[in-house]
C-alpha cells in the first residue's frame, strides 16, 4: 500500500519514519522544512533506536503527490479547515484517512466535507517532539489505537496494522471510537492544559500533592462526561493514567510546546468540543470548562 503523511512533525514524522524504515511506500508532506529534508533526510532519535530516512519521498504540496491508499493526518487540529482541499488530490475512492489528532468531533467534521470517504480516528500514546527541522525526538511510549468513524474497511485497516507491527509499533484496533477518544482525553485534558496554565511539565505536576489532586479531579470529570456521552470508562483507569505518568520521562505535552513556540492552541478540539458534548448530554464539566476559559485567556494574552 502507498501511505501519505500529512503533517510530518512529532507524530507524523515518527510513525511515517517507522513505516518507511520498515520498507513501506511512504510519501511525506513538508512545507518550510522541505529543502532541508531533501538534502539531509528525516532524522528520528528514538529510545528504541535512532534512524534516518534518506533518501525520502518528500513533497511541498498534495497537488504534486500521488494518490494514496492510506493517509495519516498528523496536523494540529487548528489546521483542519484546510484538510478537505489538501486531501482531495491524493484521495482514491478506496482511500482510508486516519486522523491521528487530539480531541473530540474531528472525524464528524471531516466526514461532512468528504461524505464518501472512509475515515478513522487515531489515538497516539507517545512522547515525541520535533526538536529541529527534519529532526524528531521520540522519548517514550509509541502505541497507536485506531477506530472507524465512517465507511468501515477492516481489510485495509488490518493491512495497516500488519505494516505498523512490522515497523515495531504497537497498533490496536478500537471497537468504539467514541470511547477511545474519551479515554485519550482522560490524559490530554489535565496534562495539556495544566502544563500551559501553570507553566510546568508532567513530572512536576505529579510531584506536588495539590496539582496531582487537580489532575485526578479533572480525570474524574472527563470520565463522568464520557459516561454522559455513552462512553463507559472504568474509574480504575485514573490510577492507571497517574501511574503511567509517574514513570514517564519528564515531558512537555503538545499544547505546552505549541504555547512555548507561539503556535495556536488546540483548545476547541481538546476542551470546547468535549465540554459542549457533555453539556448536551446533561453533564457539566465545570473544572474542564474553567481550564478551557483560562487557556483562551492565556492564548489571547499571548497574541496581543
Amino acid at each position: 500500500m502507498k501511505y501519505a503523511i500529512i503533517g510530518t512533525g512529532a507524530i507524523g514524522g515518527y510513525y511515517g519514519g517507522r513505516l518507511a524504515q520498515a520498507g513501506c511506500d511512504v510519501d511525506f508532506l513538508f512545507h518550510t522544512e522541505y529543502e532541508h529534508v531533501k538534502r539531509n533526510g528525516l532524522r528520528v532519535d528514538s529510545v528504541e533506536g535512532n534512524f534516518v530516512v534518506n533518501p525520502i519521498s518528500a513533497y511541498r504540496s498534495t497537488l504534486d503527490m500521488p494518490q494514496a491508499d492510506v493517509i495519516l493526518v498528523a496536523l494540529k487540529s487548528t489546521a483542519n479547515s484546510l484538510l478537505p482541499n489538501m486531501l482531495q488530490p491524493i484521495l482514491k475512492p478506496t482511500s482510508l484517512v486516519i486522523l491521528i489528532q487530539n480531541g473530540l468531533g474531528l472525524e464528524a467534521k471531516l466526514s461532512e466535507a468528504l461524505p464518501q470517504t472512509s475515515i478513522a480516528g487515531g489515538m497516539a500514546f507517545i512522547c515525541s517532539s520535533r526538536v529541529a527541522p527534519g529532526h524528531i525526538n521520540h522519548a517514550d511510549y509509541g502505541a497507536l489505537n485506531v477506530g472507524f468513524f465512517a465507511h468501515d474497511n477492516y481489510d485495509v485497516l488490518h493491512a495497516v496494522q500488519n505494516d505498523f507491527e512490522r515497523a515495531k509499533v504497537q497498533f490496536t484496533i478500537a471497537p468504539d471510537l467514541n470511547e477511545a477518544r474519551w479515554r485519550k482525553l482522560v490524559w490530554n485534558i489535565p496534562y495539556n492544559g495544566l502544563t500551559v496554565a501553570l507553566n510546568t511539565s508532567t513530572d512536576k505536576l505529579m510531584r506536588q500533592a495539590d496539582s496531582r489532586k487537580l489532575v485526578a479531579d479533572l480525570m474524574e470529570e472527563v470520565i463522568n462526561g464520557a459516561a454522559a456521552c455513552g462512553a463507559r470508562i472504568e474509574h480504575a483507569f485514573i490510577d492507571k493514567m497517574l501511574s503511567m505518568t509517574d514513570i514517564m520521562t519528564p515531558y512537555s505535552p503538545s499544547m505546552k510546546l505549541d504555547f512555548d513556540n507561539h503556535r495556536p492552541l488546540e483548545i476547541e478540539a481538546i476542551y470546547s468540543n468535549p465540554v459542549a458534548a457533555a453539556r448536551k448530554a446533561g453533564y457539566e464539566m465545570r473544572k474542564t470548562e474553567m481550564l478551557e476559559q483560562l487557556l483562551k485567556f492565556i492564548s489571547y494574552k499571548d497574541d496581543v
